[in-house]
């Protein structure tokens, strides 16, 4: 019998979960049942997930001495989420807090700051039928503008809500209607739960590198916000 002479030993790539709340909660369930090592990082000491499942608590000068077999707690903001994306390079990460993970990311890494009126430059492009909210250099949008989603919805092409079938999904409705922005798109994981991946954030923060205003978009199949930045 022939033995290999190699054995490629391959570690489990870290997913963050930013936010440790009722959806963090459920990101990090979905993970442990399949098997994922993950980092909750939120504000708080002790968020539900964290009541929820036994994470080793971390700090952020130990990321080197992470065991991918394990599953950790960082008590941080988005300076520290920015850090743990640079530094762990994430396969996931799940936006579960309530704000846009995305455009703050790039505002913490170039000092930049919500650009309120920026909107003026894009809010014409998009559809007022889509329109959830408007304000503090952010729009909001949904194809169910007007009621609540169903629970652990798998986002068909027709709304089981509203019943109307969707032009397109949201990702690139958005793209069209403001060609300027950075549209990052969120993949639907399980019915119900979205997550970025880890490599398409480190790339936007990339591109926005040397801009002194950016629009950045976070956007699935039937959600999304974009915000306005700029120096």
């Amino acid at each position: 019998m022939k033995y290999p002479t190699t054995v490629e030993i391959t570690l489990k790539k870290f997913s963050l979960i930013i936010g440790g709340g009722k959806f963090g909660t459920k990101a990090a369930k979905y993970l442990l049942e399949n098997s994922k090592p993950f980092i909750v990082l939120d504000k708080d000491e002790k968020p539900l997930v964290t009541k929820t499942f036994d994470l080793i608590r971390l700090n952020l000068d130990e990321i080197n001495h992470m065991d991918s077999s394990k599953n950790y707690f960082v008590k941080g903001d988005m300076v520290d989420a920015l850090t743990l994306i640079e530094k762990v390079k994430p396969e996931y990460v799940f936006p579960t807090a309530p704000i846009h993970i995305a455009a703050m990311l790039v505002k913490e890494k170039y000092g930049l700051k919500v650009w309120d009126e920026g909107i003026n430059h894009f809010l014409a492009g998009i559809p007022l039928k889509i329109i959830v909210s408007i304000g503090k250099g952010t729009v909001v949008v949904s194809y169910n503008r007007d009621k609540p989603c169903k629970q652990n919805c798998n986002a068909p092409p027709i709304c089981p809500v509203t019943k109307l079938k969707k032009p397109c999904p949201m990702y690139d409705l958005l793209q069209f209607a403001v060609p300027e922005a950075i549209i990052l798109r969120s993949y639907q994981l399980e019915p119900g739960l979205g997550a970025l991946k880890g490599n398409e954030i480190i790339k936007v923060l990339e591109k926005c590198k040397g801009k002194s205003s950016v629009i950045i978009g976070t956007a699935c199949k039937c959600h999304g916000v974009i915000t306005a930045l700029r120096a």
